[in-house]
């Protein structure tokens, strides 16, 4: 790779000696057709549609709306990533759309687009321009050319800030006026008619850079664009204007560099790398009018050639322009053409466009519409006959048909391996090609589906990442996760080992909690097995709320039973502390007590009859109101249950009368004994407990009774008629009878459902009495 030293090129420069590039050719330019009259400016189209990305990088975010109405010049898109510059309104008017349209790609591509509706007023916006520019920070006039939306307009489409904030030394700064593509003259119009306004931009570019030397190279076809240069920059020692040889691709950025310095760009590093920054005299022109005039870049000038149209010539189009507006203007007739056809670029470079309303972006230099025979038939494509005048024609020394062969059969690697990537796309091989084959289509779409590849290579890489950080992440976690439950666990038994005995003591409690919460989990779960039982004989739903009406009466009788023993207990208790009291006085007093208590014994025996058989009528009744309530409705169950309560309440009450009235008429008063009861207070002792305990059978019975409310109503009437009729043993015996009778029939549900609850009552008493005694010990 040859390295000249900067003295050398200095020396050879000023002595007016180049270097050449490898490869080359040299086609007929055919610029004659369109370089002979002066720029013009078109008339306004109804709509111009602006791409919102026309450069190398991302595209901004859109900051208008639909409806909006805008001024020329003004922002339409913004972003704040280095490689994205804004677009801005060609003219004043109405935003009418933002949405999807072909653009200028050789694949048709399209991208998001803002359509606008000129009004006709051409108003501008309010302008910005740096008039004083040296005195300026270097980085505010940067920032200044990239709000104006200026990048490359030589054809890659660069962002020129991008090239200006270098901070590496810079040796040569080139000014690229070659333009070596047949047909294209806009920059041979630009130079001749705005020479002054490049070197005003050139300035800019050298006070932004600061380079050791300035380089201006204008191809030797161009004699008028040099003449006019020299003139612009006579009063500048350190500006060269170099004649080029004419010869193509002379204009490509690596080629040019070799011919003005002999230095060669790596193959995968920029200019910038050996000291050098090159620049479009269209890119020049477009930073004077940012800096100078305030203006973005909203126009270029773009020729429009061929023989199929009558009017070629150069016009300065606004961004947006439709290509088919352009042609009108240029007289375009279709009748010299088979197939309406218009290559956006030169015929060496240039692609078809397949729509005529892909608009004029920054990077287009210029419409080709060619007649029938002046440009090769697509279709005219023979086989390859190996005879190596690609190889020769190629500027980059490359292999073409090594690279056609792979590119055709798709095997990418192989056509890297021929660095398919460093082909510039020249068209100079398919030029000298005889077969006709367009050589650099092929290596167009082999790049393209190279790029793709790399892409799903580079988003599966990045996935796979991401995927394997997840688990690792989640790996991690579960480490953790287990980490500290082991030291919980580890802190745990530490803790139970250290843990003293009177701790032992007192978790006692929270077991007697646990024990009595799982006694109540039992009773729930009983109670629900019982409900279960009860709905899967008879109607479910009647049934249910029957014996859920029922169970709630038993449980407010049994909490109503429950207060009122308790009362009868602590009566009984002051009765007998009372009555022995009594006897003890009336036996200190009467000597003579044993007759006298053997008369009282003798009433008092009667008077326990009388009490027995008062209890055995309230008991018949009892069970009466509970088989009464048994047999009614469910309708009717408030009201049953509520009569079985006064029922059992008046049973109560009439025992109780008649033990008084028994104990009133032997004598028996509780506040004022006489000398009678004083003197039986042995025996009436002994008879009164026998009543209490026939008194507690009798209500044992009773509640058994009421639990056993399925019994029929006609035997409840026939044991109430012979418990009513009978005499006071008979009484007894019926009694009897129909208890037996009741343990003995038919075993109803509800029977069996109150033995189930009386052995869970005799569980539970168990258990409390062997609780009592732990506590106790």
């Amino acid at each position: 790779m040859l390295s000249p030293s900067f003295d050398s090129i200095i020396e050879n420069l000023n002595d007016g000696k180049l270097y050449s590039f490898p490869g080359g050719v040299h086609p007929d330019d055919r610029k004659s057709l369109s370089n002979n009259t002066s720029i013009q400016t078109p008339s306004l189209p109804e709509h111009l549609i602006i791409p919102m990305r026309q450069h190398i990088g991302s595209d901004g975010a859109c900051c208008v709306e639909v409806g909006d109405r805008v001024y020329k010049g003004q922002i339409l898109s913004q972003s704040a990533t280095p490689f994205a510059v804004p677009v801005h309104a060609p003219t004043s008017g109405e935003i009418i759309a933002i949405a999807p349209h072909v653009v200028a790609h050789p694949s048709g591509l399209t991208e998001m687009c803002i359509t606008l509706k000129p009004d006709g007023n051409d108003t501008w916006c309010d302008l910005q321009p740096i008039p004083n520019y040296l005195d300026e920070n270097k980085n505010e006039i940067i920032k200044h050319i990239c709000q104006a939306g200026i990048s490359g307009m030589g054809g890659a489409g660069f962002p020129t800030h991008i090239k200006t904030s270098t901070s590496k030394p810079i040796e040569f700064l080139v000014l690229n006026g070659i333009e070596c593509e047949p047909y294209i003259t806009s920059d041979d119009r630009l130079m001749r008619e705005h020479a002054w306004q490049i070197r005003q931009g050139l300035d800019i570019l050298a006070h932004l850079i600061n380079p050791q030397a300035i380089i201006i190279a204008i191809e030797d076809n161009k004699p008028e664009a040099l003449q006019a240069l020299n003139i612009a920059c006579q009063d500048k020692e350190s500006y060269r204007v170099v004649s080029v040889e004419t010869k193509y691709p002379a204009g490509g950025e690596k080629q040019l560099i070799q011919v003005l310095t002999g230095r060669e760009v790596p193959r995968d590093g920029l200019p910038i790398d050996i000291g050098i920054v090159m620049f479009n005299v269209g890119t020049c022109y477009a930073v004077a009018d940012a800096i100078l005039q305030g203006k973005p870049l909203i126009e270029r000038i773009v020729t429009v050639t061929g023989e199929a149209v009558k009017k070629p010539g150069n016009f300065r189009a606004l961004i947006g322009t439709p290509v088919a507006h352009l042609l009108e203007q240029a007289e375009y007739n279709p009748k010299k053409q088979k197939v309406p056809k218009v290559v956006m670029g030169g015929p060496m470079m240039g692609f078809t466009l397949s729509d005529a309303t892909i608009p004029i972006v920054k990077t287009t230099n210029c419409l080709l519409v060619p007649s029938k025979k002046e440009l090769v038939d697509e279709g005219a494509e023979r086989p390859c006959i190996r005879c190596s005048a690609c190889a020769d024609a190629c500027p980059a020394s490359l292999l073409p048909q090594q690279m056609f062969w792979h590119a055709k059969a798709k095997e990418y690697d192989k056509a890297e391996d021929y660095d398919l990537f460093d082909c510039i796309e020249c068209g100079a091989c398919a030029y000298v090609c005889p077969s006709e084959i367009p050589l650099v289509h092929y290596y167009r779409q082999a790049k393209a589906d190279i790029r793709l590849q790399r892409d799903e290579r580079n988003k599966a890489e990045k996935a796979k990442q991401r995927f394997e950080a997840r688990n690792e992440r989640l790996e991690r976690e579960k480490r953790e996760r287990e980490e500290k439950h082991r030291k919980a666990k580890e802190a745990r038994l530490a803790a139970s080992k250290a843990k003293p005995s009177g701790a032992e003591e007192a978790a006692s409690p929270v077991n007697e909690t646990k024990d009595k919460v799982a006694a109540a989990l039992a009773r729930a779960k009983a109670k629900k097995a019982a409900l279960q039982a009860n709905s899967s004989t008879g109607d479910v739903s009647s049934k249910t709320i029957s014996e859920s009406n029922s169970q709630a009466a038993d449980e407010d009788n049994k909490t109503q039973t429950a207060a009122n023993d308790k009362k009868a207990q602590v009566a009984a208790a002051i009765a007998r502390a009372k009555a022995k009291k009594e006897a003890q006085a009336s036996s200190a007093k009467n000597p003579d007590a044993p007759l006298a208590e053997t008369h009282n014994a003798d009433s008092t025996s009667a008077d326990a009859k009388k009490a027995k058989v008062a209890a055995a009528i309230a008991r018949a009744k009892a069970k009466k109101a509970a088989q009464e309530t048994k047999d009614n409705a469910p309708s009717n169950e408030p009201q049953q249950v509520e009569s079985t309560q006064s029922t059992s309440d008046n049973a109560k009450d009439s025992a109780k009368e008649s033990e008084n009235e028994s104990r009133n008429e032997s004598g028996v008063t509780p506040k004022e004994p006489n000398t009678s009861e004083a003197s039986g207070g042995a025996t009436s002792a002994a008879e009164a407990k026998k009543a209490r305990i026939a008194a507690a059978v009798a209500k044992a019975k009773a509640k058994k009774a009421s639990a056993q409310g399925s019994t029929s109503a006609s035997n409840a009437a026939n044991s109430n008629s012979s418990t009513s009729d009978a005499h006071t043993d008979d009484a007894m015996t019926s009694d009897t009878s129909n208890d037996t009778s009741v343990s003995t029939g038919n075993i109803t549900p509800d029977d069996k459902k109150a033995r189930i609850a009386a052995a869970v009552a005799k569980a539970k008493a168990k258990k409390a009495a062997a609780d009592k005694e732990k506590e106790s010990k």
